[in-house]
């Protein structure tokens, strides 16, 4: 008998028929009762708040924005198109936050005519009055063209701190791409502007971290000092250049981007004690997260990334840093993200069971009252929605491609209706299970089954059997015979090819990202609706939503 976690209104009842593991037991039960759980059809007190437009969205790294964007001679169509499928299930396309590490290593060189982004590695006293160790990239005006080939787009585009608060290299460039960027990013393309990546990482020393921009004192105080010292910069000159973006309403910035929870010598509450936020500039308030990293002992598939719980403590972290600024009434987003720091490891970041992951965690994000999600990327990082460009790793698209349209299918157009979402607690740490409510009824229910299933099992030519778990939901008062089933599935949680959602592909060998639909693969599956009793099988390292509209 299998014990399942209730909260008011939310329930579900549960069964195992066969698995994977070396034992031939299975699990039994249907709840500790033994009948189905309740799950409620009008919106429960659990459930979120309405979901804001673009829940869904990415932030690509600075120096590979080009390769993600192309620019005005070559656009690169195939990114958009992969946007374009997420914005016509949500109603938006992605926001997306062109930062990260290298944008505060970013300098600008006027000469750079032809080359979007040139990297620099200067180990030495350079000639750009750059500090020792002190490693950059020189960006052109070829590099603000990747700002207009994304149609229906809102960017937030982020400015150098890191580099503009200690040499005068730095500084200039800030100053001269100001008027750069606001007319590249003109006719509603800005959302809000950065000012500096992770400054609570500056002053870092440990070997392999990131890029270490401050030597001398960095507290509170001085991150304030600086930041106040930009912004003001950035608004005069946005005041000559764009002056429709210098309005309250129009200029803004997201911050303070801090790598949740390892700050040490900047606090989110003594930061915003101080000052940060004196203006009234802050529009959202932006933390960075990732589960894991890359070096971390230990790290496997099933144990990090197909673990709910991992999920909840790692998004508990964000918001227990967040409950010191709740009464400031910013919106929380979280700007950069994904599974594994460090650009992710392979054969853990780049399967299809991150793909399930990131289902979980948007969907997870979303019911904890995150007001945005922004997935990482960059060009040859193992844990990307899709490589943009042939380079070292395949152009293509990759398996949490498929976890993002997933969970921007679960939510649904917020921009048409008011969408609030409530998760079904589970007792297990291998699954995961949400509803969805529409205007104040029970739209759609998901399950993830992150119980890790192997198509390719070492020394087998045969896998063993997949496993599979019956999911029994009773919603009084609906009025549905069937419900649609639509299945996110892959041979085995290890699979990097071969994924399907709802029987789509979108693959760029087969249409350039636009879905494309699979013979192979069932769709259209309908499942009865008995006295309001739904029953639905999920198979190991699988997820499906019903439909109830």
């Amino acid at each position: 008998m299998v014990a399942i976690a209730l909260a008011v209104g939310l329930g579900v009842g549960l069964t195992r028929g066969g698995h994977n593991s070396a034992s031939s037991s299975s699990v039994g039960g249907v709840g500790s009762s033994g009948s189905p759980m309740i799950i409620s059809n009008i919106v429960p007190p659990a459930a979120s708040q309405p979901v804001p437009e673009a829940f869904i969205s990415f932030a690509i790294d600075f120096g590979h924005f080009p390769d993600f964007a192309g620019n005005s001679s070559t656009p690169n169509i195939y990114s958009n198109n992969l946007l374009n499928n997420i914005g016509n299930l949500t109603g938006t396309k992605p926001y997306i936050r062109v930062g990260g590490t290298s944008a505060d290593e970013a300098l600008y060189n006027v000469s750079l005519q032809t080359t979007a982004v040139n990297r620099i590695a200067r180990n030495k006293p350079s000639t750009n009055f750059l500090p020792y160790g002190i490693h950059s990239i020189d960006i052109g005006d070829v590099f603000f063209e990747s700002y207009g080939t994304w149609p229906d787009t809102k960017y937030i585009h982020a400015f150098s701190l890191g580099l503009a608060g200690i040499c005068a290299a730095g500084w200039s460039s800030l100053l001269a791409t100001v008027p750069i960027a606001c007319k590249a990013l003109g006719n509603g393309k800005l959302l809000w502007w950065e000012y500096g990546n992770e400054p609570d990482l500056y002053a870092n020393s440990n070997p392999g971290g990131p890029q270490r921009f401050r030597w001398g004192p960095w507290d509170d105080s001085d991150y304030v000092s600086q930041w106040q010292n930009g912004t003001r910069q950035i608004m005069e000159i946005l005041a000559r250049a764009c002056p429709d973006m210098a309005t309250a309403d129009a200029y803004g910035y997201i911050a303070p981007s801090f790598w949740v929870p390892d700050n040490s010598e900047l606090t989110i509450a003594e930061t915003f004690s101080s000052g940060l936020n004196a203006n009234d500039d802050i529009k959202l308030i932006s933390f960075h997260n990732y589960i894991a990293s890359t070096s971390d002992p230990g790290i496997t598939l099933q144990g990090i990334l197909l673990n709910h719980t991992n999920t909840v403590q790692s998004i508990a972290q964000q918001l227990d840093q967040y409950s010191f600024l709740a009464n400031t009434s910013i919106p929380f987003i979280i700007s950069e993200t994904n599974s594994l720091s460090d650009i992710g490891t392979p054969g853990i970041s780049d399967t299809f069971g991150a793909a399930l992951w990131t289902m979980d965690y948007n969907l997870w994000a979303a019911s904890q009252n995150i007001s945005r999600v922004h997935m990482q990327q960059g060009t040859n990082f193992f844990y990307n929605a899709w490589q943009p460009i042939q380079s070292d790793i395949a152009i293509g698209t990759k398996p949490p491609y498929y976890g993002s349209v997933a969970a921007a299918a679960m939510l649904g157009d917020s921009t048409a209706s008011e969408v609030k979402i409530a998760n079904i607690p589970l007792t297990s740490c291998t699954e995961a299970a949400y509803a969805t409510y529409v205007d104040g009824h029970l739209a759609r229910i998901a399950v993830i089954n992150m119980q890790g299933y192997n198509a390719t099992v070492s020394g087998l030519q045969t896998p063993p059997p997949r496993g599979q778990l019956s999911y029994v939901f009773s919603i009084p008062q609906v009025t549905s015979t069937s419900v649609g089933a639509r299945r996110l599935i892959a041979n085995g949680s290890d699979s990097m090819t071969g994924i399907s959602f709802d029987g789509y592909s979108y693959a760029y060998e087969l249409q350039q990202g636009v879905p494309v639909l699979l013979g192979n693969v069932t769709r259209g599956e309908t499942i009865a609706v008995s006295n309001g009793t739904v029953t639905v099988q999920v198979m190991d390292s699988s997820a499906v939503i019903l439909d109830f509209t």
